[in-house]
């Protein structure tokens, strides 16, 4: 049985370089006076075939291939909010074990229940560039909210708990919220819990800056379009999505060319007036990285086929300067 230590076949080695390429390409170099920020929901993250080509009987069908891949794409920053991570760990183990020691990780454990998926959230970090700096909390709606909710409110505690993490870097404190909120059977079934969210987080914002600390959010919010009642919802307390994100696919699915086919699932947001806006953090850049390309040359797959073995969503990621 190979392992993700082996040499790769040439056909998968030749995919990696053109993965390395294009990653050199589109997403910035890390340096010194800059940070770069990434989230990204890796289709259940769990399990591993340890082969180097999943087959038609194998189950997972995500392969060594696969999760190299996924490796490189993560390697290229600084922290990433993943979400979709499962019970299972052996993938997130193999991808530990082949970044090393400079990385770190922090995470929640599984969200029990049906509405919870056996999923996680997970920081990864590169402790080069960044560290925590202490801060780890699970958001937690006051009682007296959910017993008189208004304009719409939740009523019952989130299904899977947004997980916020504070790091440092160069000296500049960033508390990172990272959520994946439930798709229901509508867009109007997700806007309770996208208010509540936006509200916590200005609330937040506000409390936060006192100490000269940034916040944001960013993770996999289900909204379906801009001007859609979910995206309202989500930017109604004056969170701010960058232009540089606005037109950015979010899914393999999406097509680029059609713009009735925009979603905005994945999101990286934040406040950019008043006390809640950022301090010592200047957008430099962000988008997606299209991996379709640069993976599975040699094999006739679906999309729908290569989104278990790398995954559906894009990720997405911003470059601060400092």
């Amino acid at each position: 049985m190979p392992t993700i230590f082996d040499v790769p076949p040439g056909s998968i080695r030749a995919d990696m370089q053109s993965l390395r390429e294009a990653l050199d390409i589109e997403i910035p170099r890390k340096r010194d006076d800059n940070f770069l920020i990434a989230t990204w929901n890796i289709r259940s993250f769990g399990g591993l075939t340890r082969k180097w080509t999943a087959k038609g009987n194998d189950s997972p069908k995500r392969d060594l291939r696969g999760l190299l891949a996924i490796i490189e794409i993560l390697s290229r920053f600084d922290v990433i909010a993943i979400q979709e991570v499962k019970g299972n760990l052996r993938a997130l183990r193999d991808s530990l074990k082949v970044l090393g020691d400079d990385w770190g990780f922090l995470m929640t454990d599984v969200n029990i229940g049906n509405a919870g998926n056996d999923e996680r959230f997970l920081f990864l970090f590169d402790r080069r560039r960044v560290k925590p700096s202490g801060l780890a909390a699970e958001l937690v709606i006051p009682d007296e909210d959910l017993e008189h909710p208004l304009d719409g409110g939740m009523r019952k505690q989130f299904a899977r708990t947004p997980y916020a993490v504070s790091f440092l870097r160069n000296q500049v404190t960033i508390i990172l919220t990272t959520l994946h909120v439930l798709y229901g059977d509508n867009e109007k079934q997700r806007e309770p819990e996208l208010k509540a969210i936006a509200k916590w987080m200005c609330d937040w914002a506000e409390r936060s800056n006192k100490y000269h600390h940034n916040l944001l959010a960013l993770g996999d919010f289900n909204i379906d379009r801009k001007g859609s009642p979910g995206y309202e919802a989500f930017t109604s307390s004056g969170l701010t999505i960058p232009n540089v994100l606005m037109n950015q696919p979010r899914t393999i699915f999406d097509d680029p060319g059609d713009s009735s086919d925009d979603n905005f699932y994945d999101q990286i947001a934040w406040f950019t007036q008043g006390k809640k806006k950022l301090i010592d953090l200047n957008l430099r850049n962000g988008g997606n990285f299209d991996f379709m390309p640069y993976v599975y040359s040699d094999q006739n797959l679906t999309r729908s086929s290569t989104s278990f073995r790398i995954s559906d969503h894009y990720p997405l990621w911003v470059e601060f300067g400092l």
